[in-house]
């Protein structure tokens, strides 16, 4: 991948990669900086009237296309997707939820932030419970090979994963040698890959109620 350059960067190469074309959202002040990629990638943007709204519109484009994204801002934002998720989960809906998040420098010493609930990673912990892999790109030399894994699992489960950007490192160029993961595992295509399942063959056996009169 030629004039790999940052963090965000390699996340919407990653997702297009994976098929991706349309992100839905709604852009808040901890995601701007990665908004501002989007709006420079080949990636089409497709703001809703709430962040409810945006999960839900990702999970109808995965089961369609095969993954769905919706990019939010920090709690305020996150904390509104969680149900679209937990319904993507049972689904079996491979949503990916990108969460902007205050930069890793801001967290020292534990500061008051707007929008922040108890501890920074209380919006992580919550959709560690909805999700099959969550992650934070909080370290520039793990961040390529944590975009891989949790897309990667999105794909193989067919179910959400999370991923945080902290927007002090969204701009942070990360290791320069590391080499994508190559994908093995396509996006949904037909109703078994989504959980739906495929219309009764011929061959099967279906079970037939007996009712006495």
């Amino acid at each position: 991948m030629k004039n790999r350059a940052n963090i965000g960067e390699y996340l919407i190469e990653q997702l297009y990669a994976h098929g991706v074309r349309h992100v839905f959202g709604i852009p808040g002040d901890y995601v701007l900086g990665f908004y501002d990629q989007l709006l420079r990638s080949k990636l089409q943007i497709i703001n809703t009237c709430d962040e409810q709204g945006a999960g839900f519109a990702a999970d109808a484009h995965a089961r369609v296309r095969g993954m769905g994204v919706v990019c939010v801002t920090y709690c305020v934002g996150g904390l509104k997707v969680p149900n679209t998720t937990a319904e993507a989960f049972a689904e079996k809906s491979p949503v990916v939820v990108i969460s902007g998040g205050p930069g890793m420098k801001e967290r020292e010493k534990n500061p008051l932030l707007h929008h922040k609930v108890r501890e920074f990673d209380t919006q992580k912990k919550v959709f560690e419970q909805i999700t099959v892999a969550s992650t934070i790109l909080s370290d520039p030399q793990t961040a390529f090979q944590e975009i891989d894994r949790v897309l990667h699992m999105a794909l193989r489960y067919k179910r959400p994963v999370y991923i945080e950007l902290p927007r002090d490192l969204v701009g942070l160029p990360a290791i320069s040698h590391h080499k994508p993961k190559e994908i093995h595992e396509t996006g949904a295509t037909n109703c078994a890959d989504v959980g739906i399942r495929a219309p009764i063959t011929a061959r099967e056996t279906v079970p037939i109620p007996l009712v006495s009169i």
